[in-house]
């Protein structure tokens, strides 16, 4: 029994601690509460004045941004009212102009008027004039209109006569022109189916060295390696100031070629000696040996001719060589050979015949130097003696008509030699040459009155010349021209025509202030 009532005491008193500590514990959660709703609403304050200030920036930054935007516009503003008040100074400044034009048109136009009554005044005093004077020469005539009429027709007729007679003169002469023409036709129909490029050689060659140290070892020591180079191409060798050249002068131009290419195999091996000098001589001479050969080869085969004597063919390639009149002698008898032989067989003769007489016909020139006589008489006996048919013989020594033509070939390639060589552009002019034709041109030209400038132009092939026209109306205009031309044909000789152009100009300059 007592166990038990201690039991129920323990409980009773386990649940009144119990109660008592969750007093304690409501009375420090409410003061808890108290604490945090106090921090809460001072949160809340700060919050609220920090949001006021913020919006208090934003309104004076928008504020400042406005009051910025207002003073570009205001600036915008102030400058296009001051365009415009330049644009309007300007357009007053127009309208000024314009007044002031119109003024002056009236005037001009109030001028023009008075002129026109003064032109008609003037023009019925000059029918009134010319009735005068109509009157005049009848009474002096003693002839009435329609007798004078008469009188004129006659005259009229006379001149008629006079111009009928000119056009007649006129149609014989082209009728004349027209059988040269056609005597001509074939020959032109030739040159224009075919013409050669020509190159042109000098009396001297370069050779290219890599520096001006290479100059004292192509001398030598006390001039040998240059003596014995000399010695054994036949050509000078010129060493100069001339930077980074050696010049090679020689007038055989096969020597000259010959002592180039040897020159430069020297400077590229460097071992420049007499005897390497010799060698390098030696195998440069058989190199252009085998090189004349082939030149002559390939003429032969582009002309389609064959059975040609190997010494001929060697003498065709020295003619690569060989120029005449700055003209390569080659190509000038390449170009023979193809005209010749389209002559020929325009005419019905042997083509291949004829380009063998063109072909060969210059010859004499490979080796000129070496037999007495002219290219014709050597280039004739060399042709002769190495097999050479009659007619080939022939042409090769009257081509220059130097004997009287017994065969047609030699005709023809006399014909196509002047053509080959006289054509523009195959033969080269000196400078001073040329410049004296240009001259002598606008001298002539000057010559006539009323001429004030002449200028040739297009290499001589035209000439523009002008004319005063105070003193020089179009019919005196015309007369010059052609007395121009006339001057030119009976004084010059060129090849090819001369354009003549006469201008007459005037010219009116007035100055706006």
């Amino acid at each position: 029994m007592e166990y038990v009532i201690g039991t129920v005491i323990g409980i009773v008193l386990g649940i009144a601690a119990t109660y008592g500590l969750l007093i304690l514990r409501k009375k420090d959660a409410r003061s808890e509460a108290a604490k945090i709703l106090e921090e809460a609403k001072q949160k809340v304050a700060t919050e609220e004045k920090e949001a006021a200030l913020r919006a208090k920036e934003q309104e004076i930054a928008q504020r400042e941004k406005l009051e910025k935007d207002i003073s570009k516009q205001r600036d915008e503003l102030q400058k296009q009212l001051r365009a415009l008040d330049k644009r309007e100074s300007q357009l007053d400044q127009q309208a000024e102009s314009m007044r002031k034009q119109e003024q002056m048109v009236a005037g001009n136009q109030k001028k023009l008027r008075d002129r026109l009554e003064s032109a008609a005044q003037r023009e019925k005093e000059i029918d009134q004039l010319l009735e005068k004077q109509k009157n005049k020469l009848h009474e002096i005539t003693g002839l009435n209109k329609d007798e004078a009429t008469a009188r004129l027709l006659k005259l009229l007729e006379n001149d008629l006569a006079n111009e009928t007679g000119a056009i007649i003169l006129k149609h014989e002469q082209k009728i004349k022109e027209t059988c040269e023409e056609k005597t001509r036709e074939m020959l032109i129909s030739a040159i224009y189916r075919y013409a050669a490029p020509h190159t042109a050689e000098s009396t001297t060659s370069t050779v290219d060295i890599p520096s001006d140290e290479m100059k004292g070892r192509i001398i030598g020591r006390e001039g040998r390696n240059i003596r014995a180079f000399e010695k054994e191409t036949g050509v000078d060798v010129i060493i100069d100031d001339t930077p980074g050249v050696v010049i090679v002068s020689g007038f055989d131009p096969v020597r000259r070629e010959v002592a180039r290419q040897a020159l430069g195999k020297l400077i590229e091996d460097g071992r420049i000696h007499p005897t390497r000098i010799e060698e390098i001589v030696k195998e440069t001479s058989d190199e252009i040996d085998a090189f004349l050969k082939k030149k002559g080869i390939a003429a032969t085969q582009e002309v389609d001719i064959h059975g040609v004597h190997e010494r001929i063919v060697y003498l065709l390639g020295r003619l690569h060589f060989r120029t005449s009149y700055s003209q390569n002698v080659l190509r000038h008898s390449i170009e023979v050979a193809f005209l010749a032989g389209l002559l020929a067989e325009m005419m019905g003769l042997d083509g291949e015949l004829a380009r063998r007489c063109g072909l060969l016909h210059d010859i004499g020139k490979a080796a000129d130097h070496d037999m007495e006589g002219g290219h014709p008489k050597v280039g004739a006996e060399l042709l002769k003696r190495h097999g050479e048919g009659p007619e080939v013989v022939h042409a090769a020594f009257g081509h220059h008509d130097e004997i009287l033509s017994e065969y047609p070939y030699t005709v023809l390639v006399a014909t196509a030699d002047a053509c080959s060589a006289s054509r523009p552009g195959a033969r080269r002019e000196s400078l001073d040459r040329y410049v004296k034709r240009m001259e002598e041109l606008e001298s002539i030209a000057k010559e006539f009155k009323g001429v004030k400038q002449a200028f040739a132009v297009q290499a001589g092939r035209e000439l523009r010349v002008i004319v005063g026209s105070e003193d020089t109306n179009d019919e005196k205009a015309a007369k010059v021209c052609r007395d121009i031309v006339h001057a030119f044909q009976e004084r010059l000789t060129f090849p090819g025509e001369i354009k003549v152009t006469v201008i007459r100009e005037s010219r009116f300059v007035e100055i706006a202030k």
